[in-house]
């Protein structure tokens, strides 16, 4: 097969991260990439650099839309100052119950994703509307979709099942599960040693942990959204539903109607939670930890929550694959917070994960765990946008 350049498309609630690939030949390489920020504001980013780091765009543009924001990606790439792309990939968190398997985007395939936008509420609103203008800016090149959901689902009945009447459950109410593209990616970079029983742990400002067995998933943290499982930046995480009843009915108080209250609890638990809510400071790694330097406690507070409930999830996920040969770190604080790996990590002993002090001051790709750990512990960063291309080049070929 010649090779085609390949435009993978991922964007989230405030920003839009696009890179292009040069791919179907031996080796998928990585031409450029570039991100819009700030969507929503007077004052965004635009930025474009090439493999090598070189900033080829740096622009510091209104985006007060989401239109706004995608047109200067789309006008970008029919510049003819960058190759146009051949086929576009895009990452999607929940394409819900209907679609399960990564394939080719048509109107009638948008529309029934669109339908399922309360699974994933801060990603699935912009991912379906760049699908549609993505179909209209850029006219007869294929679209595919790649779901983060595609790697769960090889999880057990027992696993995805929820403990709630079958009539929710026939709505497809269940455990889906998301960083999908990131796990997909570890394995993809250990193979061909994927060991048996692998745990990973892609903690970012969205934070999730896999079980692993033989390279294909058996259990994951978050559930039917990404509000599930461990907190993370501005998310909850698993929490009594009483918890949530508790403030929808404080809510419903002074709410216009019942949407309201639920469009404000929504808000509550999926983006003034988490460390955010916690600290009562910020939902970053990197400002938690300054603060906990000058003494702050409800900073400290939240970063051990954080820690302590990851390492909740590990021991669990032991139990669950019957040991364990090998943890794993990825996502923006897993690579680049060693702090957090160490406090994750301090109370595993009894687990066979033991970190090198040494080894774990680092950044970026590495074995920390020490000489005489019965777990291996690495760092391996994720590259989700590889996945998506990979998935594209072989549903170009079918």
């Amino acid at each position: 097969m010649a090779s085609f350049p390949v435009l993978v498309l991922n964007s989230g609630s405030s920003s839009i991260k696009f890179s292009v690939y040069e791919a179907g030949g031996e080796q998928q390489r990585k031409l450029f990439e570039g991100a819009v920020d700030g969507i929503g504001t007077e004052l965004g980013e635009f930025r474009i650099k090439d493999a090598a780091g070189k900033k080829l765009v740096d622009q510091t543009p209104a985006v007060l839309t989401r239109a706004a924001a995608f047109a200067l990606v789309a006008g970008a790439l029919n510049s003819g100052e960058f190759p146009p792309p051949a086929t576009i990939g895009h990452r999607m968190v929940a394409g819900g119950p209907t679609i399960k398997d990564n394939q080719r985007i048509t109107p009638e395939l948008i529309d029934e994703m669109e339908r399922y936008t309360a699974f994933a509420p801060l990603h699935t609103p912009i991912a379906v509307y760049i699908m549609r203008e993505a179909l209209r800016l850029f006219p007869g090149v294929p679209n595919f979709v790649c779901l983060d959901t595609y790697f769960h689902r090889t999880m057990p009945e027992v696993v995805t099942h929820m403990p709630i009447p079958e009539e929710y459950s026939a709505m497809g109410v269940r455990r889906y599960g998301a960083h999908g593209l990131s796990y997909e990616s570890i394995v993809h970079q250990l193979q061909p040693n994927v060991p048996v029983r692998l745990i990973a742990a892609h903690l970012g400002n969205g934070a999730s942990i896999s079980a692993i067995r033989n390279g294909q998933c058996l259990d994951t943290s978050m559930g039917l959204t990404p509000t599930g499982g461990i907190i993370s930046a501005t998310r909850t995480g698993d929490i009594d539903p009483g918890v949530l009843l508790f403030i929808l009915r404080k809510i419903a108080e002074t709410a216009g109607s019942a949407a309201e209250a639920a469009d404000k609890l929504e808000t509550v638990a999926a983006k003034q939670a988490g460390l955010l809510g916690v600290s009562g400071l910020s939902n970053d790694m990197r400002e938690l930890r300054e603060a906990i330097a000058t003494g702050n406690a409800k900073a400290r507070l939240a970063v051990d929550k954080f820690t302590w409930t990851i390492a909740k999830w590990i021991g669990g996920f032991v139990a669950e694959l019957g040991g364990l040969d090998m943890l794993v770190f990825t996502g923006g604080i897993g690579e680049n917070d060693s702090a957090t790996r160490a406090e994750v990590c301090a109370g595993l002993g009894a687990l066979g994960i033991v970190l090198d002090t040494q080894r774990n001051n680092v950044r970026g790709a590495a074995m920390i765990s020490a000489e005489d750990s019965p777990v291996t512990v690495r760092v391996i960063p994720a590259e989700e946008d590889l996945m998506i291309v990979n998935h594209v080049v072989r549903l170009m070929a079918t």
